[in-house]
């Protein structure tokens, strides 16, 4: 049997949306069951997102400290934002969230990994990027606002991160599995054997 994740939609009765947000909403759909029963299923529409584990020539990653209310944490991040732009190259858009939120370019892209953050109730798939070749990005800082404005900045050693993440101290999805994902690369066929930048996404496709 082949370990592999497969596309697969149950038929849907009906459907309805309770509830739209700014950048999400909420969809209601009553699913037909294997057994011909119908459930209803809330769970919250998300346009997707990126997130960049950007690695100094000192092997360092480079992550942001920010408050995230729904949970009552500053917790330490890597750079990520949403897919604003419906079809938008992954891509551009990492690279646009590490410019304005670490104001960083990066000469090195690679796919490090895709993941569903909360499949049972969201449809949320982030792209986790390698980005590396760092150096200052040119022209004026981002004008950042809300919980942005609050933000440090650092440059933290991959192992201590991945010790952070274990000892139950890291806790930001994108951080955790970005740098697991890292170490399980180094330790296998390493990281120029990843996925190229524009490798295709199933879950958001897009144009190269």
């Amino acid at each position: 049997m082949t370990i592999k994740d497969t596309a697969e939609e149950w038929e849907v009765r009906t459907t309805g949306t309770p509830f739209v947000g700014n950048k999400t909403s909420v969809r209601t759909d009553d699913v037909v069951m294997p057994d011909g029963s119908v459930v209803r299923r809330d769970y919250q529409v998300h346009p997707g997102s990126v997130a960049v584990l950007a690695l100094d020539d000192e092997g360092r990653a480079l992550v942001i400290r920010q408050y995230r209310h729904p949970v009552r944490h500053k917790l330490w991040e890597i750079p990520a934002g949403l897919l604003d732009i419906p079809g938008e190259n992954p891509l551009h858009a990492a690279q646009r969230e590490l410019y304005e939120e670490a104001h960083v370019k990066a000469g090195d892209w690679r796919v490090l990994t895709d993941v569903y953050t909360t499949p049972g109730g969201c449809d949320e798939a982030v792209r986790v990027f390698l980005a590396r070749d760092l150096s200052e990005a040119e022209g004026q800082r981002f004008e950042v606002e809300d919980e942005e404005a609050d933000m440090e900045l650092s440059r933290v050693p991959v192992d201590e991160l991945v010790r952070g993440v274990l000892a139950g101290e890291l806790h930001n999805n994108c951080l955790v599995v970005g740098v697991l994902a890292l170490t399980a690369a180094r330790n296998g066929e390493g990281l120029d054997a990843l996925r190229p930048a524009e490798a295709p996404w199933p879950a958001r496709p897009f144009e190269a």
